[in-house]
């Protein structure tokens, strides 16, 4: 039975938060209710399956190069192929439209070691249809075969709900609801999910989902929201750190969440807890550019709102034991190390001072849970101190990396949050230093933060839809 406009109307509101009380649960409860991979395990050979795959990716010169994300979906992938599934994959590259799969097709096809047919244009998008020569080619495909459709966000319906608000369901509703029912009924109307980092508000993993008959989450998925990101969720050690002043919303979600005994903050989180920290004790911090309004269109720039919440976070922070240890010297542009800023000055990475001050917490913290042995042993780290891309500012970075290692060799389990993260324990370590890297940070900070993530809200609302109608 076709999606209604009513239903994917009602879909929209509570994918755009319109309705928190019923979608912001905690990460256990989406867990519960999504099925996995094996819940498929009836489906018949031949029949059409979309797998919404990890694909944002930077294939290099051979295997094992730049293409983790797609290494990832071998698992569900090989799944469907020995039950003769005709897997259609779809997903998108970059932010940008122009983008093409066509590389990525190839270096998947090598590591499942199957051809894969690109098709470049599959939809018709001022009518909102699958293209005949879309529905065609799966049709025709043979069982087993592995199909992948090009850059979703090529088309603006992709990519539409980035910007929406749940006011904006009514007028979106139509339009989204022909989008899933031409998936369900031309592609395919079973769904599997083998995409971590697709944590945005794409149609392609957020509206399709409503339409369909079955689905689930892929292998990889699964196992990294029911292993690492639930121990995660445990961390009793959190170091902080990004150019990005809203995450202090995740951030202040991890100190609401009251297990958290440490917290080591960097960037400009650390700029607005430092300025909050100085009023509440009466006094006053110059955080220099991250608080001039003449930056105020940059992405350091902390508001009064922000300064305002971190005040929260510490004053709550507090009331659960919470030790927040910030920066006290920081590397300005020109390479001069100083501890007090001007309104000019720009912090680029902590400096050495903070360096050590950072070290010994680690050290101070391992302490603690020799004197307090039912804390759990569990680090989450998400982040970088400073522009590290650039040598000159990646000291701070760097010498954190060690104590990684330093942690994991105590019988800590240390967990990294991908992005950023990954790639300076890439430069300055090696994946033995922690228990495990995760290939999304922005997707393992909604799931630890303040929001759903958006993909496994809509896998929830599916089964939920599903079970409704059995």
């Amino acid at each position: 039975m076709p999606l209604s406009t009513a239903a994917m109307q009602s879909w929209l509101k509570n994918l755009l938060g319109g309705n928190r009380a019923q979608t912001h649960r905690p990460l256990e409860e989406f867990l519960r209710a999504i099925p996995r991979l094996e819940s498929l395990s009836g489906v018949p050979s031949g029949t059409p399956v979309l797998v919404r795959g990890d694909l944002d990716c930077k294939p290099g010169e051979t295997v094992g190069e730049g293409d983790v994300r797609l290494r990832s979906m071998k698992e569900t992938l090989q799944y469907g192929i020995e039950r003769g599934w005709r897997q259609v994959i779809f997903g998108h590259i970059g932010r940008k439209p122009e983008g093409s799969l066509d590389k990525v097709a190839k270096r998947l096809g090598e590591i499942v070691r199957k051809p894969i047919t690109l098709i470049p244009e599959w939809l018709d998008e001022s009518t909102v249809t699958i293209r005949d020569e879309a529905t065609s080619a799966i049709r025709g495909a043979a069982p087993g075969s592995l199909i992948m459709l090009e850059n979703a966000r090529k088309y603006a319906i992709e990519r539409v709900l980035w910007e929406a608000a749940p006011g904006d369901a009514a007028k979106l509703a139509e339009k989204l609801a022909k989008l899933a029912n031409e998936f369900a009924q031309k592609i395919a109307d079973v769904y599997v999910n083998e995409a971590l980092s697709a944590g945005s508000l794409d149609c392609s993993s957020t509206v399709v989902p409503a339409a369909m008959r079955q689905g689930a989450l892929g292998k990889y998925v699964a196992g990294e929201f029911d292993g690492p990101m639930l121990r995660c969720l445990r961390a009793t050690l959190v170091v902080f750190s990004g150019l990005k002043a809203d995450k202090l919303d995740d951030l202040q979600a991890v100190v609401a969440r009251g297990q958290a005994r440490m917290v080591i903050v960097a960037g400009s989180l650390a700029m607005a807890l430092k300025k909050a920290e100085a009023e509440l004790a009466g006094q006053s911090f110059c955080i220099g550019a991250a608080e001039n309004p003449s930056h105020e269109s940059q992405p350091y720039y902390v508001s009064r709102t922000r300064i305002n919440q971190a005040r929260d976070i510490l004053r709550t922070g507090r009331e659960n034991k919470v030790r927040f240890v910030l920066p006290i010297d920081f590397v300005l542009a020109d390479g001069r190390v100083t501890e007090t800023l001007s309104p000019d000055d720009q912090q680029l990475d902590v400096g050495p001072r903070s360096s050590q001050v950072f070290s010994q917490a680690v050290g101070q913290y391992l302490e603690l849970l020799s004197r307090e042995p039912s804390l759990a042993k569990v680090a989450f780290h998400n982040g970088v101190f400073g522009k590290f891309e650039d040598a000159k500012f990646q000291e701070g970075t760097k010498k954190f990396v060690a104590e990684f290692k330093r942690l994991k060799d105590a019988g800590m389990e240390v967990y990294v949050g991908g992005g950023e993260g990954g790639t300076a324990l890439e430069m300055f370590g090696r994946p033995d230093f922690v228990t495990h890297c995760f290939t999304a940070g922005g997707t393992v900070l909604n799931a630890l933060g303040s929001e759903p993530v958006p993909f496994l809200l809509a896998l929830k609302m599916a089964a939920g839809r599903l079970e409704s109608h059995s």
